[in-house]
């Protein structure tokens, strides 16, 4: 089986996503760039992300802080989103089991999907990590779409493009594979990947396919 990261990987969300909120954190009074978001939040839960703030700022969000992230990201996703370049074309030949498992609320998932027609690939299997207790870098949700899709965690390669996912994909048991072809991608995120534990690293959609057969033979 394969498992998709959602984020950076199958859509081209990453920049839109932190400049959102950047931008709601400023609001609030919290002067968090988009650069710093991107260089310690890539790949968390947004309630992770919130409450590592608090802690570091000494004080509270407002009360509808999440709420209003999440309307906001909606409402620019749903206008401004694009997949991945050359995803659709990965996704076409690929046989077998596939699902996405990502670290945002399902909501979101969904959206990022149906806005980009990538949805059809997958759907109904589509993981939260909002359904588990930990979210990346723990294992907990790539164990839990490998139990519901009934795979074993060996049996699996993951596609991830962040050093948690990353490194969720390796506490899990499962193979991992690096993509850094987002619009994020900076020069040294494959070194980061690789040093993370990523098998292989790839910069292109259209090379995932001779990527997962290598690995299966593997």
């Amino acid at each position: 089986m394969v498992i998709f990261d959602c984020n950076g990987v199958l859509v081209d969300s990453e920049p839109l996503a932190t400049a959102i909120v950047s931008n709601e954190f400023m609001r609030a009074g919290f002067p968090l760039t988009p650069d710093v978001i991107a260089r310690y939040f890539t790949g968390r839960r947004p309630a992770d992300m919130f409450a590592e703030v608090e802690i570091a700022a000494g004080r509270k969000l407002p009360g509808d802080f999440a709420a209003t992230v999440a309307r906001e990201t909606l409402r620019r996703f749903r206008e401004e989103l694009r997949a991945t370049a050359h995803a659709a074309y990965a996704l076409s030949w690929l046989r077998g089991p596939k699902c996405v498992a990502s670290s945002s609320p399902i909501e979101r998932i969904r959206l990022s999907l149906e806005s980009t027609d990538l949805l059809r690939f997958f759907e109904p299997y589509l993981f939260s990590a909002n359904d588990v207790t930990h979210g990346k870098p723990a294992p907990d949700l790539l164990l839990h779409a490998a139990r519901v899709m009934g795979v074993e965690p060996r049996s699996c390669i993951v596609v991830e493009d962040s050093t948690v996912g990353v490194a969720a994909g390796v506490a899990a048991g499962m193979t991992v594979v690096g993509f850094v072809g987002g619009s994020h991608a900076g020069n040294r995120l494959d070194a980061h990947l690789r040093n993370a534990g990523a098998r292989t690293v790839i910069t292109d959609m259209r090379a995932l396919k001779s990527t997962i057969i290598d690995l299966r033979g593997w």
